[in-house]
């Protein structure tokens, strides 16, 4: 199929993508709960973001597929949010439901980083951070200099970075590489939840204001509320519309996103929930999902 068929196949409506949210925070936690480990706050504040992003029919993807030459690629930047990344694979059809229960655990393809060597539907492994905006805007340059070569339109790259994650300098070297070479193919998605391992990004090293960052470097700068799957998917559209330039989207969100007693405590950045708190969070989870569901009838 061509890129623009695989971008109208995936589209679905606001009201489905909100549930498509709901079930992938509800696999985040149970398996981390399953896991023992892992990073349930930059998970759950980035879902709303990656769910909007392939069912919005923004990004071309072939859920038979995951190495189709029509696909746009997608880079989780912030790799120790695989959990998210896992849960949105199961919602594309690359994993199975129930491999979800095996994250972290010794021989399975869905690892603590995410790995492309072993699961389907990761385009790069990531988690080095800093790294993955240098690799989408490689990626995103040879899709330039290829579809100069075949006469036609480069594939699109996403990448979704963390602001924590903005405090690397690689991050600004391929800022200023991307605006250089104008590739407007490239779109960056910062979850701006302003928390990381150690406390607020503000307090720790402020990458404020990141917008006049980007824009300072060439970049066309967007702005959405991360959480309002609309707002997510306007900021989305214009980015693809917009030419001459790479665009960045500030998300701004929440750090634990979905689950109450998770929203923007840095104690949840790398510690997954017990059996007790887990349960908790799915009761929340799955009553957020019974006054979706009755909103969509």
């Amino acid at each position: 199929m061509s890129t623009e068929t695989l971008r109208s196949a995936c589209a679905r409506t606001d009201d489905e993508i909100a549930l498509i949210a709901n079930s992938m925070r509800h696999d985040i936690i149970a398996m981390l709960e399953a896991a023992g480990s892992g990073h349930p706050g930059g998970s759950l504040s980035a879902t709303d973001v990656m769910a909007t992003l392939f069912f919005s029919g923004v990004l071309a993807w072939d859920p038979q597929d995951s190495s189709s030459k029509d696909r746009d690629r997608f880079v989780l930047s912030k790799g120790h949010a695989a959990p998210a990344l896992y849960a949105l694979l199961v919602q594309q059809g690359f994993l199975p439901h129930d491999e979800i229960v095996t994250l972290r655990h010794m021989g399975s393809r869905l690892q603590g980083h995410p790995d492309s060597n072993l699961c389907p539907g990761v385009e790069v492994g990531t988690g080095s951070l800093g790294q993955g905006t240098s690799i989408a805007a490689g990626v995103a340059l040879g899709l330039k200099l290829d579809a100069v070569a075949a006469g036609t339109d480069p594939q699109r790259v996403f990448v979704l970075t963390g602001d924590g994650e903005l405090q690397e300098g690689q991050n600004w070297e391929a800022v200023m590489f991307a605006a250089h070479n104008k590739l407007d193919n490239l779109v960056l998605m910062l979850d701006n939840n302003n928390l990381q391992i150690d406390g607020h990004v503000t307090d720790v090293c402020s990458i404020e204001s990141a917008a006049e960052k980007f824009r300072a470097f060439g970049w066309n700068v967007l702005a959405c509320d991360g959480h309002s799957i609309p707002a997510i998917r306007e900021a989305l559209t214009q980015a693809v519309e917009h030419t001459g330039a790479p665009t960045a989207i500030v998300c701004k969100t929440v750090k634990g996103k979905g689950v109450s007693f998770m929203e923007d405590q840095v104690g949840w950045h790398g510690n997954a929930p017990s059996a007790e708190q887990a349960a908790v969070a799915l009761a929340e989870i799955d009553a957020a999902r019974e006054q979706l569901a009755a909103k969509e009838a």
